[in-house]
C-alpha cells in the first residue's frame, strides 16, 4: 500500500497491519535502501513501513509486506511523531524502528525469526526490548564513498559506554541509561547544547492495548 500521509496510515492501520511485529523504517537518503528493506523482511517482520519523501524512489522489487508512507523524515521530531502515532494506532502490537543503512541483529538471528525472539520476550513478561545503535565504518572511502561497507565494516576502537539516566532532581532512573560513543560523541562539541543527545537507542515495544 502507498499512503499519502501518516494520518492515512494510522486510520487504516488496524485493518492493514492487524497482526505480527511491525518495522518502521525512516528513509533519509538513498544509501542502502534496498538492503535495509531486504534485511528486515528476511528477519520475519509481518509488515514493514517505509517513511520517505514523496519524490524518493523505492526498490522496484520490494516485498509484498512493504508499505510506503509519504512523510518528511527530516522534520523536527519526525521520529517521535511517527512512533507515538503508530503506538496509538496499533495497540498490543510489537513495534520497531530504524533508519536506512541500519540493520537489526539479535541472539540467534541467523536461525530464528524476529517473531520467535519476541515470543520469548513475552514469555519473560517483557513489553520492551532495548537495543543499541552502533556506528560502523568503511575502511576506504575511495572504494566506498558513502561510508558503508557491509562486507568489511570497522568498529570504533574507543568503544561505547553507558551512564545512568537521571531525573530532574538528579536521582538515577531505574533501568534507564544514556549511551555514549560513536560519531555523535566524537562531534558533540560542534553541536549546540540544546540539540546534543546520546547515541540513539533503538527499540522494540509492545504498544499498550
Amino acid at each position: 500500500m502507498h499512503y499519502p500521509s501518516l494520518s492515512a496510515l494510522a486510520n487504516d492501520a488496524k485493518r492493514a497491519l492487524s497482526t505480527g511485529p511491525v518495522a518502521l523504517i525512516l528513509i533519509e537518503d538513498d544509501v542502502e535502501i534496498a538492503s535495509t528493506i531486504a534485511h528486515h523482511a528476511k528477519a520475519g517482520f509481518t509488515n514493514l513501513i517505509a517513511f520517505c519523501a514523496q519524490e524518493r524512489a523505492l526498490p522496484a522489487e520490494a516485498p509484498d509486506t512493504l508499505h510506503r508512507v509519504d512523510y518528511d523524515v527530516s522534520a523536527e521530531d519526525a521520529l517521535q511523531t511517527i512512533a507515538n502515532t503508530m503506538i496509538k494506532a496499533l495497540p498490543g502490537q510489537w513495534l520497531y524502528f530504524c533508519y536506512n543503512a541500519e540493520y537489526l541483529f539479535y541472539p540467534f538471528c541467523e536461525h530464528r525469526s524476529v517473531g520467535e525472539m519476541l515470543t520469548f520476550m513475552e514469555e519473560e513478561r517483557r513489553r520492551t526490548v532495548m537495543s543499541y545503535v552502533v556506528d560502523l565504518y568503511a575502511k576506504d572511502l575511495s572504494t566506498h564513498p558513502n561510508g558503508v561497507d557491509r562486507e568489511g565494516a570497522y568498529f570504533d576502537k574507543s568503544g561505547y559506554y553507558a551512564l545512568a539516566r537521571e531525573d530532574a532532581e538528579g536521582a538515577s532512573l531505574e533501568r534507564q541509561v544514556n549511551i555514549f560513543g560513536g560519531l555523535r560523541w566524537r562531534f558533540e562539541e560542534h553541536i549546540a547544547k540544546a540539540r546534543q543527545r546520546t547515541d540513539r537507542v533503538a527499540f522494540f515495544a509492545r504498544s499498550t492495548a
